[in-house]
Parts: structure tokens; sequence; C-alpha cells
């Protein structure tokens, strides 16, 4: 089984999520023992959301990451923050509306838009489907890639986190063309891109309300995470087809064994979607993969 991590962080401040994000890392074990290059952090920066409303990652999250990694790393590693554009975002916008390009400066780390970079084609085979997908330099050259997504309901594949959040490091653009195999998609680039760590940015959790939820879970296994943010969203894991997909696959498992903070904390506190808000996005999932 892998291990998931999960801290509840007192309050919002650098100082508190420092403590919980070092905690998550030390109740998965996670080592330090390595010289990387290259880092790569891939936040979920999925529209021009503000962090507020949870459907984004918050820099001063993902800010205190890059401290605690060049604190405790033995090297001194070139950092990049990187998103590439989708159907209906730039990074050209996003990178400034949603405090990247200040965090960029205060911490000396280099913003990348995936979507400008030279790439190779890849592909790949997932159940019946092949995949075709564009792997950034950036994400080829990586040494340590550290994935911090939110935990979100989404109507086509119930939910996203890790490897949904993975899904923007492909460099096509027009990434409305997966939605017919979403899952598949998912699936096949996790399959391409090795994710070795997971910080879940879970301060503030989007359902069916915004509400503070204080939670960082981390994991070096994303199919492990994602159950468990299935877990906490009240969501049957062996329900989501990318994950039982993925852990056929070997990307991850799907069994995992919680840390620290109990389960069951989080799951109370989550802002749950009710059987019609589920029978509504069957409803919406139908139509965007049919209709849509």
């Amino acid at each position: 089984m892998s291990l998931v991590g999960l801290v509840h962080a007192e309050d919002s401040n650098p100082h508190s999520l420092k403590r919980a994000i070092e905690r998550s890392l030390d109740l998965i074990q996670f080592s330090f023992d390595r010289n990387p290059g290259n880092v790569v952090i891939k936040p979920n920066m999925c529209y021009y959301y503000d962090h507020s409303t949870g459907e984004t990652t918050d820099p001063k999250f993902v800010g205190v990451i890059i401290d605690v990694l060049r604190e405790h790393l033995p090297s001194d590693p070139e950092i990049s923050v990187v998103e590439s554009d989708a159907s209906a975002m730039s990074c050209k916008y996003a990178f400034k509306m949603l405090g990247y390009e200040e965090l960029a400066k205060e911490k000396g780390v280099t913003l990348v838009n995936l979507r400008q970079e030279r790439n190779k084609h890849a592909e790949v085979r997932i159940a019946d489907t092949y995949c075709r997908f564009r792997i950034p330099k950036t994400i080829q050259n990586s040494d340590l890639l550290v994935n911090v997504p939110k935990i979100k309901y989404m109507p086509i594949v119930k939910i996203t986190c890790a490897l949904k959040n993975l899904y923007g490091c492909n460099a096509y653009p027009r990434k409305s063309i997966y939605h017919t195999a979403l899952h598949e998609a998912i699936v096949g680039i996790n399959k391409l891109i090795k994710t070795d760590l997971v910080v879940v940015d879970g301060i503030i959790a989007t359902g069916t309300a915004t509400k503070r939820l204080g939670l960082v879970m981390a994991s070096k296994d994303p199919v492990a995470i994602d159950a468990a943010a299935c877990r906490i969203a009240g969501i049957n894991p062996q329900s989501v087809r990318y994950l039982t997909l993925a852990s056929r696959a070997g990307i991850g498992t799907t069994n995992f064994t919680p840390k620290g903070e109990s389960l069951d904390h989080f799951q109370k506190s989550f802002p749950r979607k009710n059987i019609r808000s589920n029978t509504m996005e069957f409803l919406a999932s139908i139509y965007h993969r049919y209709l849509g």
C-alpha cells in the first residue's frame, strides 16, 4: 500500500503552511537525499479563478513548497513553475492574474508556458485507445516533478486531483479534443510523465460551496492520493474509471494507508455534493460525452 499523509493546517500564514507541508512529507517518508538539477512544480491553473475560490492552487502555497525544497535539498536546483495554454485559458494572463508573476519575482523561479516550448510527440495505448501528446522540453529534463493540485468535482470524470492536474503538462492547446476519451487521456499522460511527489493544496476546498478545509495532503503515489481525495469528497474510488485504468497501467495503487490526521476529519468537513447534485453531474457528463 502507498502512504498518504494528511495534516490540518491551523491557518494560512507561511509558518503554519511550512509546518504542515513538512509534516506531510515526513509522514510519507519522503527522502530529500537526492540532487536534482531541475525541479518542476505543476500547480492547478485551470482558468482565471482566484485561489480564494478553491478552484486554483494558491501561489503562496507553492511559494512555501519552494522554500521547503530549497531548505532540505542538498543542491540549489533550477526551479520552474509550469502550466500550458488551454482551450479557454492563456498562461500569459493566468500567470499575472493568479499571482504567479509576483511569486516568480519573489522566489527567483522561472515561469514556463509549456505550450511555447519545443516538444516531442509521444503516443501511448490505454485500454483500446491510442492517445497522442506533446511532451515539452522542461518536462523531459525534469529531475524532480512536484504536482500541486486541488480536489474538485468534474462532471465528465467525477473528480480531479493529481492525475488530472498532470493533464496540463500536455503542450497541445486544444485539450477539448480529448474529452471523448478523457479517462484514457488522463492515464496516458501520467504513463508518459512520472510524478515524484504530490502535495495537495486543500486549504480552501470547493464542492457545493467554497469552504476553508485546512488540508495538506501528500504522497509519492498520484493514484493513491486521488483515491484518498475521492474518499474525502464522498466518491468511491472504484467508480472512477481513470483510477482503475491507472492502477492497471502500473502508475500507482488505489490502496493506501492514511497517516497523520484522521481521514474522517476531512470527510466530515468537505463540502460534499448530495444525490441530486450527483445525478445532475451524471446527466451533464452524458451530454458532454455524446452531445457537447
